[in-house]
């Protein structure tokens, strides 16, 4: 009786250890990209050609998921995956990308490709969640982008999404089109909390979109675009990465700040990254063309902190947005800024004639100068950014 006992709770804790993935440290998490080993027990792997593989798509093992606070994780070997990926679920998620340079996103072995715009078969206009490649968010509600300036009114009952979502070596790529036809994301995340290393995000409109409540960490990544590649309401912080110009467009930011019953520090930092030409083909076409950003509502908040521009960067730094005769930008409203930026990109006195570009010092940074200082949770309060992989960071 005894030895059945224990058959039946070593059977019931292996079978716990097979659901409940266990948290990954910096270096097992690097061990199982680079060999499949030494991986969180009950780990999903995914293979379109490996049989050994526990499913096809991405998708698939995704859905596979219980839907609990469990922490889980899926590894992804190496190949292109053709799917539409959707993670609804509050429990965390860590993706990792099979990868041989777990450091370096140009060397991503993994990418998860989709090609759609905000437009169905028939040319009709559908909101520009519809076209992105990653949707993070708990409901279809939260999700949409919406129109105007002012964007989907969410229902107040929409409930917050994930609290923990990690991606490690993946690209995410759109490829509707190779030039700018209307917003075509690769990522979509509202809702929740997330953090993407060393991974790539591709498209050339409206590139990655951080909606409402929506709090993104982006680390030693790359983003490229062409037009308003970094937009959305919600907070995005982009750390040690490439901001990649695949023409000019807009700007390379255009936030909506949001109005709640509560302060906020909702917007865009960049932050010692560089911004420059996706490429030598590119470069001279763009030369001194390209905004920094331009205010979809007067509430737009972004800064370019300790960040290399190359010549591609116009002038002026941000532009304002006129729309039938009326400007956007707000004196004392609209925050588009930069701090201690350097480059031939930088122009101090194309800055001041511009009008609109805000040269910011030491103390005008500070409010800014960590994440913990502009991540809130749904109520406002700031500092959770227990959610941030801080040991790779640290890396």
């Amino acid at each position: 009786m005894l030895r059945l006992y224990i058959c039946t709770l070593l059977a019931l804790l292996w079978q716990a250890a097979s659901v409940h993935s266990a948290a990954l440290t910096h270096v097992s998490r690097q061990q199982c990209q680079t060999s499949g080993m030494h991986c969180p027990a009950g780990t999903i792997k995914v293979s379109a050609s490996d049989k050994r593989a526990d499913f096809t798509t991405v998708q698939a093992a995704i859905d596979s998921l219980p839907n609990d606070n469990s922490t889980q994780t899926i590894l992804i070997l190496a190949g292109t995956y053709k799917e539409q990926l959707n993670v609804t679920r509050a429990g965390p998620i860590t993706l990792l990308g099979q990868t041989h340079a777990s450091t370096d996103a140009a060397q991503n072995q993994v990418t998860i490709t989709w090609a759609a715009a905000n437009k169905d078969s028939t040319g009709q206009s559908v909101d520009n969640v519809f076209s992105s490649v990653l949707i993070v968010s708990p409901t279809l509600d939260a999700s949409l982008t919406g129109s105007g300036t002012t964007g989907y009114a969410v229902p107040d009952d929409t409930p917050f999404g994930n609290k923990d979502f990690r991606a490690y070596n993946i690209d995410f790529t759109n490829t509707w089109a190779e030039y700018s036809d209307g917003p075509a994301h690769a990522l979509s995340f509202s809702r929740a909390n997330g953090g993407f290393y060393y991974c790539g995000f591709y498209s050339y409109q409206d590139t990655v979109y951080v909606g409402k409540l929506g709090n993104a960490y982006f680390y030693k990544s790359i983003l490229a675009g062409q037009t308003d590649f970094l937009y959305g309401f919600g907070t995005a912080w982009i750390q040690s990465s490439d901001v990649l110009l695949r023409g000019c467009g807009g700007g390379v930011t255009a936030w909506k700040g949001t109005n709640t019953t509560f302060p906020n520090k909702y917007g865009v930092y960049i932050v010692d990254s560089s911004v420059r030409a996706a490429n030598s083909s590119v470069a001279p076409s763009i030369k001194g063309a390209c905004a920094l950003g331009r205010p979809w509502n007067s509430q737009h908040r972004s800064i370019f902190a300790r960040t290399f521009e190359d010549g591609s960067i116009e002038a002026s730094g941000y532009i304002d947005w006129v729309v039938s005769g009326v400007a956007r930008y707000e004196n004392n409203v609209t925050l588009m800024a930069e701090y201690q930026v350097y480059g031939p990109g930088f122009n101090a006195t194309g800055r001041v004639d511009g009008g609109v570009t805000t040269v910011l010092g030491k103390n005008g940074f500070e409010p800014y100068s960590e994440p913990r200082k502009v991540f809130q949770n749904a109520d406002g309060v700031f500092g959770d950014v227990r959610w941030i992989d801080w040991e790779t960071v640290g890396k």
